[in-house]
């Protein structure tokens, strides 16, 4: 199993800045307001050739107005358990807090290797400050600056001396798992559906909209199941981002589409499907990612007649056509009514886009296919497709046409091509790509 190291503290001693820094992204997000980090975040570290995980845990707050205080103090409590080492950060410019106090007690109950971070020594004036962290208990202070890099390099090194050995096969395997990742419009449902799946309270789930605003991968391995889940904050219309925290989630959003292999797509039964979900629809289109469409909160609905469902369903496959072959569930995240078959339908989706049909079975079925049907000449002149092969290895299933004019094989053609490749073959819920070449 990969290791993982966590980053505890107080909020705004510059977790995120030094989550950035040693994972040299800008994933978590950064803020002047205290508290922006609420869930858990994931990222990688590469230091001399030793990766490990690294989370960024929301800032710890006790007896705070924040709603979400016993939430973060939860996160926290959830990344020392599954954490191998922790990076306790504390702010050399502000000295010992009674909150670093408290903190410091329940890392020193916990077990687990602690390395504690003297943060914002932006200066050599902030080094005489760095002494007084001694009073913790957890050992000597590591003066460094997120913001400039100054001290992260020796940090780095004594992260790396003390975790235990990494398993590489391990690592190849964890890497090559399917990665699904849950969009939607900010409150339909995404995090109430991973915590249905996982268990327990592995994201913030608040009724307010926007409550998650990174990107948080999850593995999954349960009940045969083997795969990493990505929940994503929220995306809403440009107009509606009003804050900039909004702003990157909606970016980071746009990031989970693009590096995962299928999209669970969110859609309130309640509210039916808005222009909103249309765009997401395209996002996911234009990145060539499998699709689900989870319609949740159908415990709400009233009418749960098959009419009722038939008449969602068309309305959906309308809004989304010409793309239309793919997988339509209707659940609850709440009840949990229906949510493995979720699962079920997203691993199966994953497996059309890996499915390859062998060349002879193919040139076999489609040359029937053409004769029946063959291309409309042009200018007098007859299209003949003489042959076809699908490519291997690519990201969605590609299929390649040799034909004597390719240039004039038009679109309605290879959507009628594409259709009756799907009709003889499960590529439900994946794009297909077809090519015509010159023979």
């Amino acid at each position: 199993m990969g290791q993982i190291v966590a980053i505890v503290g107080r909020p705004n001693v510059g977790k995120s800045t030094l989550f950035n820094r040693l994972t040299q992204s800008r994933r978590a997000i950064v803020d002047e307001t205290a508290g922006t980090t609420r869930d858990r975040q994931y990222g990688k570290v590469d230091w001399n050739g030793r990766e490990f995980s690294i989370i960024d845990t929301g800032g710890w707050v006790v007896n705070s107005d924040d709603i979400f205080e016993g939430e973060i103090n939860k996160q926290v409590h959830l990344a020392i358990e599954q954490c191998d080492e922790i990076l306790f950060v504390v702010d050399a410019m502000n000295g010992v807090t009674d909150l670093d106090d408290h903190v410091a007690k329940i890392l020193r109950r916990s077990k687990k290797p602690v390395l504690l971070v003297a943060n914002k020594v932006d200066s050599s004036d902030w080094l005489y400050n760095v002494p007084e962290f001694y009073s913790l208990g957890l050992g000597e202070p590591y003066p460094v600056s997120a913001v400039s890099g100054f001290g992260t390099g020796d940090l780095l090194d004594d992260v790396v001396a003390k975790l235990p050995e990494a398993d590489d096969d391990e690592l190849a395997r964890l890497e090559a798992l399917p990665k699904f990742a849950i969009v939607g419009r900010p409150n339909a449902g995404k995090s109430s559906l991973v915590n249905a799946f996982i268990g327990e309270d592995r994201h913030i789930v608040t009724d307010l909209a926007g409550t998650t605003r990174d990107s948080i991968y999850t593995r999954y391995n349960k009940f045969g199941f083997d795969f990493y889940l990505v929940d994503t904050a929220g995306i809403r219309k440009k107009n509606k981002v009003s804050e900039d925290i909004e702003y990157y989630s909606v970016i980071r959003s746009v990031r989970a589409i693009e590096s995962a292999d299928v999209c669970i797509l969110m859609i309130d039964a309640t509210r039916g499907i808005e222009s909103q979900d249309a765009n997401i629809f395209s996002l996911i289109q234009r990145n060539n990612k499998g699709l689900v469409v989870c319609v949740n909160k159908w415990d709400l609905v009233e009418d749960k007649s098959q009419d009722a469902i038939s008449h969602f369903e068309d309305a959906i496959r309308r809004r989304f056509a010409p793309f239309t072959d793919f997988p339509i569930i209707f659940a609850s995240a709440l009840t949990k009514q229906r949510i493995h078959r979720v699962l079920e339908t997203a691993v199966g989706v994953y497996e059309n886009r890996c499915r390859q049909v062998p060349t002879s079975r193919l040139n076999e079925a489609m040359q029937e296919v053409i004769a029946a049907y063959p291309p409309p000449a042009n200018k007098g002149k007859y299209i003949k497709i003489k042959y076809v092969t699908q490519l291997k290895e690519q990201r969605i299933p590609t299929f390649v046409f040799f034909c004597n004019l390719p240039q004039w094989v038009k679109e309605p053609y290879r959507r009628y091509l594409e259709n009756k490749i799907r009709e003889m073959w499960n590529f439900s819920g994946t794009p297909i790509n077809i090519f015509m070449r010159e023979k």
